[in-house]
């Protein structure tokens, strides 16, 4: 793996901190002159390199739109009962039943809590900027931090995961976890926005967002028929950044840096900064709802330590030990993360 810069800014006051990642020119597209062409090459007439390339790019686009899809399943999808539903949740069983279960295996440990935000603490909505937590949800992550330490781990900016739960005693990382508590020297994404929000201007619905050290495009708003065009148009743009990959999450394409960093990462940092990295009787849990925190819940995994719980209605594959159903967009009062948060808190509270 190549060096990366990391920046650590000094803390102000308790557990404040920064940290970016950031490679090296990092939109610095390599120029190269082309080779010099040899005697006796072929010609291929335009009509012909036009029709390879349709086929070539539409296959490119319709693997990427399958993947959309696989990655936000339509209301429509969402009804469905799927046939394996059963077995899927007797391999990952509703946390809230086997609540017993879970709070044997953290007593006397040190539980350490990481937090998704959109779609596990507040509801996923057509408008990203509408993603509000209600005023329970809030109130019982507080009581939550009072008892041990608690992050909220966001692919969004960090201050605006912030401006959101309004908790000054929580860490924040956003961007995937490359942008963890405390100040931030500006974007270097701004041309990239910029070009983003040019190309998809013409897709009805279309949403970019400037997360600092990531971008999202957000389609929930997208005519579904619509998507394909909207995939080709984030591509037009990154071929351009060979340093910028791209991935998807719930009706949202993520821009990142090609470096290995993630929510994972991030969690192990976390870790790591509050003395529990190499403790044998930490406790960490991670509550997410994304395909990005897979990789949260792939470390805790391999760590052989606490847990990480799925928040869906609908089976899908995951690395998480166990399930909560996720927040109803009509009344983020009433869905179970909370109700799991809030027993949690009052049942460690009595050993404290």
């Amino acid at each position: 793996m190549t060096k990366q810069k990391v920046l650590v800014g000094e803390a102000k006051s308790g557990m404040d901190m920064a940290m970016a990642v950031v490679p090296k020119a990092l939109f610095t597209a390599d120029v190269k002159k082309p080779p010099l062409m040899p005697k006796g090459y072929i010609t291929i007439s335009k009509k012909k390199l036009l029709h390879e390339m349709e086929i070539n790019g539409g296959t490119r686009i319709n693997a990427w739109v399958e993947s959309m899809r696989a990655s936000s399943p339509t209301s429509h999808r969402i009804s469905t009962r799927d046939e394996n539903q059963t077995s899927w949740m007797d391999r990952h069983p509703s946390a809230l039943n086997v609540f017993d279960e879970i709070t044997n295996a953290s007593k006397g440990k040190q539980i350490v809590m990481f937090l998704d935000y959109d779609g596990t603490l507040s509801p996923i909505v057509d408008d990203p900027d509408q993603a509000y937590m209600s005023d329970a949800m809030r109130a019982t992550v507080r009581k939550l931090a009072g008892c041990f330490p608690t992050a909220i781990v966001s692919g969004r900016c960090r201050d605006k995961v912030y401006n959101f739960v309004k908790l000054a005693e929580l860490y924040y990382a956003g961007s995937h976890g490359m942008d963890i508590k405390g100040p931030s020297k500006g974007s270097k994404y701004k041309k990239v926005y910029g070009l983003l929000m040019e190309k998809t201007k013409s897709t009805p619905g279309a949403k970019v967002e400037n997360n600092k050290f990531c971008l999202s495009v957000h389609f929930r708003c997208v005519d579904e028929k619509k998507w394909s065009e909207l995939a080709a148009q984030v591509r037009s743009v990154l071929k351009d950044y060979p340093k910028l990959r791209l991935s998807q999450g719930r009706k949202v394409l993520e821009i990142r840096p090609t470096i290995k960093w993630d929510k994972g990462k991030a969690l192990e940092f976390l870790l790591e900064s509050l003395g529990y990295a190499n403790c044998t009787d930490v406790f960490p849990i991670y509550i997410g709802d994304d395909r990005t925190d897979e990789d949260a819940f792939k470390v805790l995994r391999k760590r052989g330590q606490g847990f990480g719980i799925l928040v869906s209605k609908i089976p899908k594959d995951t690395s998480a030990s166990y399930s909560l159903q996720e927040p109803s967009e009509a009344s983020i009062q009433t869905h179970y993360v909370p109700f799991f948060l809030f027993y949690y808190f009052y049942i460690f509270k009595e050993y404290m």
